[in-house]
């Protein structure tokens, strides 16, 4: 549909932990398919590079970068890589997130400290970045990656990676209401069960599936969900291509839920 067309967008966490489609991965795609030219950052150099190399394979325009999102030199230098390489900053995404399970008995205080400088440090830091840029461009568009953990129990002791998102969605509010007169939009985006490469690893590391007994475990989760499957990187790569167009340019300081209707129920 080239919605973003002329566009530059800059995509934080843009590869995969391992094979198959994340959510950033898919969502750097998605951005280059509807016509804007893609940065893709990460801290690993071959997923980053990955990831480009996917977009350029399909024609289109995109260059990596490495680099840790917690670390604001890092960000600085991919916010200079994009205006060097395309003289402007339209879209903002950042996808970048860990979670360590435990709860506030049990996670060890360093772990609640890695987990909100990874999550919401690198937003608030790419935000910080980025704005000033946009605004000297005319506006912009950013889109911050949380969870339905940010307002749902999950069943799941992640009280870090919870508190982290819900801090995100908080942070994503106050800055769309500091910014709109400037004409930059900022939203949020909450993913439910994704059937990801990230939430394969959670699977197998947090709670002990088996390999082999993924696809058990998807159906027992498919079955949570009141329209019977789960989503992928792609739907939310989808919703974020929506909330970076124009066709939701009167959209600001939402939480997008994408879930299947999982967080309709009690």
């Amino acid at each position: 549909m080239q919605r973003l067309h002329g566009k530059t967008a800059l995509v934080i966490g843009a590869g995969s932990v391992a094979a198959g489609w994340s959510n950033g991965k898919a969502a750097a795609v998605q951005y280059a398919r509807e016509g804007a030219r893609v940065i893709c950052f990460d801290i690993s150099a071959e997923a980053a590079g990955e990831t480009a190399r996917l977009i350029r394979a399909e024609g289109f325009e995109s260059i990596a970068i490495v680099g840790d999102a917690a670390k604001g030199e890092d960000v600085r230098r991919a916010i200079d890589a994009c205006l060097s390489a395309y003289g402007r900053i339209d879209i903002l995404h950042n996808n970048v997130g860990i979670v360590v399970n435990g709860g506030v008995v049990d996670l060890p205080e360093e772990e609640w400290d890695r987990v909100f400088n990874i999550n919401l440090k690198s937003c608030y830091l790419a935000m910080k970045h980025a704005i000033p840029k946009m605004i000297e461009g005319g506006g912009g568009a950013i889109g911050n990656v949380s969870s339905i953990s940010s307002i749902r129990f999950l069943g799941t002791p992640y009280a870090s990676y919870y508190t982290s998102k819900a801090a995100m969605n908080h942070l994503t509010r106050v800055t769309a209401a500091e910014f709109a007169r400037h004409q930059i939009r900022v939203n949020a985006i909450l993913p439910g069960l994704m059937d990801t490469p990230m939430a394969v690893l959670s699977a197998m590391n947090n709670h002990g599936v088996e390999a082999d007994a993924i696809a058990e475990a998807w159906q027992r989760k498919s079955e949570r969900i009141p329209m019977g499957w789960m989503g992928d990187a792609w739907d939310l790569a989808k919703a974020a291509v929506f909330l970076a167009s124009d066709d939701a340019r009167f959209i600001t300081g939402v939480s997008l839920v994408v879930d299947g209707g999982l967080t309709l129920r009690s």
